[in-house]
């Protein structure tokens, strides 16, 4: 007997099978194809934010790299923290777990099923025809997969301080003024490396341990979950937490559809389906991205407070562009193609005013309408639409690229060097005030930290 699921994924394959447009006789073929590559990575969050990130982040930093220390250190975590946040989710929960261990624990006869179907959403797991007992083995499964992946965001953490550990041993460096090329005589403290090197051990190891525990918890809740209502209701909330928060905001007035989407999307924690795999979902990589800020900070303390206000000065924002990538200009974007009239096709909005672009999936069918309106070759329409989606793609993206990648990097490097300056002089200068309140006075958001760095 087919379900809601089984009909859903059965349409997904018939699409995947299906031909799809060559652009034969279309003008511009290999630029055509170039664009609609560019389209499709874009609908692909693991792959879109890993080129962005490595655009943003890395490239400005090798051009502007300050020692070889330096150069080395971020390139060290910018490719393993991109592969963190962009590929850990969907590999831990498609193979590691779907796959792997999740599915050795299920009874034997339910084994197959519960994998083809764990995917799937909440919502179309509560709506669909299957026994309660299986919806609630589905339900804590897919909770306990999350819980299970609590790994990730730990090792996220922990990743500054791998860093600061593969520094001192291939450079024998602990010291950031050192790192970053500002101290001319790159003295080295023996106390201070000796304290970097035993508190990344340190937190190594608690990484470890809250790792095997977030998948021992995982587990049993997947084992045994299915028998409590309490704890399916609390999977329900592991799972999509956006949905009990938009209930309490809605009881106190808040009642906007653009701020629920905003909270389902963004906090939600359970895996996207892509075509019967797991995704990496928004709220995932919100964990992931804010669990790395206090990581960053943490382990730049370590090394000296021009490290620790560098990176208050950069990851903040860095976090915000990872968790919405070219999102905020992206929408500006579309509302001025929306007021100006450009792209009709494309753009519109739906009746609470949020503004919808089709999926490149959905182009094709929109292509044949057009075709048969202007009677004209579905392949030139199709063409057309491509282009069109790939200005309102790749303005914002480039735009996002170009301020958050050199111009911020640029900037927190002018700035940690205005700070050492202004250190030194003060230092020189022996003046009442110590040098640490001079330099927080030059960056006023440093004042909330002042209790934290004592």
């Amino acid at each position: 007997m087919y379900t809601r699921i089984n009909l859903l994924q059965n349409n997904r394959q018939q699409y995947k099978n299906s031909p799809q447009p060559s652009f034969k006789g279309s003008t511009g073929n290999g630029t055509i194809k170039i664009l609609d590559a560019f389209i499709k990575s874009q609908e692909n969050l693991s792959s879109t934010r890993f080129i962005q990130d490595t655009a943003t982040n890395w490239v400005p930093k090798a051009l502007l790299s300050r020692s070889k220390a330096d150069f080395w250190e971020f390139t060290f975590l910018e490719f393993l923290e991109s592969g963190l946040f962009y590929y850990a989710a969907p590999f831990f929960g498609e193979h590691l777990y779907k796959k792997g261990l999740f599915k050795a624990i299920q009874p034997k006869n339910l084994k197959e099923n519960i994998v083809k179907n764990i995917p799937e959403s909440l919502e179309t797991i509560k709506k669909s025809n299957f026994d309660k007992n299986f919806k609630n083995r589905l339900i804590t499964s897919k909770a306990g997969m999350v819980a299970a992946c609590l790994a990730i965001p730990v090792l996220e953490y922990t990743l500054s301080f791998a860093k600061n550990l593969f520094t001192l041993k291939v450079f024998k460096t602990s010291d950031f003024n050192n790192i970053a090329n500002l101290n001319k005589d790159k003295k080295e403290d023996i106390n201070q490396q000796k304290h970097v090197e035993s508190h990344a051990k340190k937190e190594l190891l608690k990484a470890g341990l809250l790792s095997a525990a977030g998948i021992g918890t995982g587990m049993a809740l997947a084992i045994g979950g299915h028998k409590s209502d309490k704890l399916v209701k609390l999977s329900e909330g592991i799972l999509e937490p956006g949905e009990k928060l938009a209930k309490l905001f809605e009881k106190a007035g808040i009642k906007s559809p653009k701020f629920k989407k905003f909270l389902k999307d963004y906090t939600k924690l359970d895996f996207e389906n892509n075509n019967g795999k797991l995704a990496l979902s928004k709220g995932q990589l919100a964990v992931i991205a804010t669990t790395g800020l206090f990581g960053y900070s943490n382990a730049a303390k370590d090394r000296g407070k021009l490290d620790f206000y560098e990176v208050w000065t950069r990851v903040p924002l860095v976090v915000l562009y990872t968790i919405f990538g070219s999102a905020i200009f992206d929408e500006g974007f579309k509302k001025i193609l929306a007021k100006k009239g450009y792209f009709p096709e494309l753009i519109k909005k739906d009746k609470n005013g949020i503004i919808n672009v089709p999926s490149r999936k959905e182009l094709p069918e929109i292509a044949e309408k057009l075709a048969k309106k202007n009677n004209s070759a579905v392949d030139k329409e199709l063409g057309s639409l491509i282009k069109q989606k790939a200005v309102i793609t790749g303005v914002p993206y480039a735009f996002s690229i170009v301020v958050m990648g050199f111009t911020l990097s640029a900037i927190t490097r002018l700035w940690t060097k205005i700070r050492y300056n202004k250190q030194i002089k003060d230092s020189k200068n022996d003046t009442k005030q110590p040098p640490i309140e001079n330099i927080m006075k030059m960056s006023p958001v440093f004042e909330g930290f002042k209790n934290h760095l004592k």
